[in-house]
Protein backbone atom coordinates (compact mmCIF):
# COMPACT_ATOMS: atom_id res chain seq x y z
CA UNK A 1 0.00 0.00 0.00
CA UNK A 2 1.03 3.30 -1.14
CA UNK A 3 1.73 6.14 1.52
CA UNK A 4 1.86 10.24 0.19
CA UNK A 5 2.49 13.13 2.49
CA UNK A 6 0.31 15.45 2.69
CA UNK A 7 0.88 17.70 0.31
CA UNK A 8 1.72 15.14 -2.66
CA UNK A 9 -1.99 13.57 -1.82
CA UNK A 10 -3.15 17.13 -2.17
CA UNK A 11 -1.17 17.99 -5.58
CA UNK A 12 -2.90 14.51 -7.28
CA UNK A 13 -6.09 14.11 -5.20
CA UNK A 14 -8.23 13.16 -8.41
CA UNK A 15 -5.77 10.87 -9.68
CA UNK A 16 -5.70 9.30 -6.09
CA UNK A 17 -9.01 8.89 -5.77
CA UNK A 18 -9.36 7.24 -8.80
CA UNK A 19 -6.77 4.78 -7.64
CA UNK A 20 -8.71 4.29 -4.40
CA UNK A 21 -11.95 3.80 -6.47
CA UNK A 22 -10.61 1.03 -8.60
CA UNK A 23 -9.58 -0.81 -5.09
CA UNK A 24 -6.24 0.59 -4.36
CA UNK A 25 -6.57 1.92 -1.28
CA UNK A 26 -3.50 4.32 -0.46
CA UNK A 27 -2.37 6.29 3.35
CA UNK A 28 -1.85 9.81 3.81
CA UNK A 29 0.75 10.97 6.05
CA UNK A 30 1.33 13.86 8.27
CA UNK A 31 5.27 14.52 8.85
CA UNK A 32 5.88 10.63 8.14
CA UNK A 33 2.94 9.47 10.70
CA UNK A 34 0.27 7.74 8.69
CA UNK A 35 -2.96 9.88 9.58
CA UNK A 36 -5.80 8.22 7.25
CA UNK A 37 -6.28 5.24 5.15
CA UNK A 38 -8.08 5.44 1.71
CA UNK A 39 -10.13 3.24 -0.06
CA UNK A 40 -13.22 2.60 -1.90
CA UNK A 41 -16.43 3.00 -0.33
CA UNK A 42 -17.70 -0.85 -1.21
CA UNK A 43 -14.31 -2.29 0.15
CA UNK A 44 -14.33 -4.68 2.47
CA UNK A 45 -13.53 -3.66 6.19
CA UNK A 46 -11.68 -5.82 8.50
CA UNK A 47 -14.42 -5.20 10.53
CA UNK A 48 -17.10 -6.45 8.33
CA UNK A 49 -14.92 -9.61 6.97
CA UNK A 50 -17.04 -12.85 7.89
CA UNK A 51 -15.11 -14.44 10.63
CA UNK A 52 -17.87 -16.58 12.83
CA UNK A 53 -18.66 -19.86 10.68
CA UNK A 54 -15.46 -19.67 8.38
CA UNK A 55 -14.45 -23.55 9.62
CA UNK A 56 -18.10 -24.46 8.75
CA UNK A 57 -18.05 -28.02 7.30
CA UNK A 58 -14.27 -28.59 8.32
CA UNK A 59 -14.63 -29.49 11.56
CA UNK A 60 -16.44 -31.95 13.29
CA UNK A 61 -17.03 -32.42 17.53
CA UNK A 62 -17.89 -35.09 19.05
CA UNK A 63 -21.22 -35.89 21.11
CA UNK A 64 -21.20 -33.97 24.22
CA UNK A 65 -20.88 -37.77 26.59
CA UNK A 66 -18.27 -38.37 24.30
CA UNK A 67 -16.35 -34.96 24.50
CA UNK A 68 -16.94 -34.55 28.30
CA UNK A 69 -15.98 -37.69 29.11
CA UNK A 70 -11.98 -37.07 26.88
CA UNK A 71 -9.55 -37.57 29.52
CA UNK A 72 -11.36 -36.88 32.40
CA UNK A 73 -9.55 -39.36 34.59
CA UNK A 74 -6.51 -37.79 34.13
CA UNK A 75 -7.80 -34.33 34.56
CA UNK A 76 -9.55 -35.39 37.83
CA UNK A 77 -6.11 -37.14 38.75
CA UNK A 78 -4.04 -33.68 38.13
CA UNK A 79 -6.40 -32.18 40.34
CA UNK A 80 -6.50 -34.35 43.08
CA UNK A 81 -2.54 -34.23 43.31
CA UNK A 82 -2.38 -38.13 42.56
CA UNK A 83 -0.32 -39.53 39.64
Amino acid sequence: MQTFNIHDAKTQLSRLVEQAAKGESFVIAKAGKPMVKVMALNAPESSQMKRIGFLAGQVTVPAARVFNALGSEEIVAMFACEE
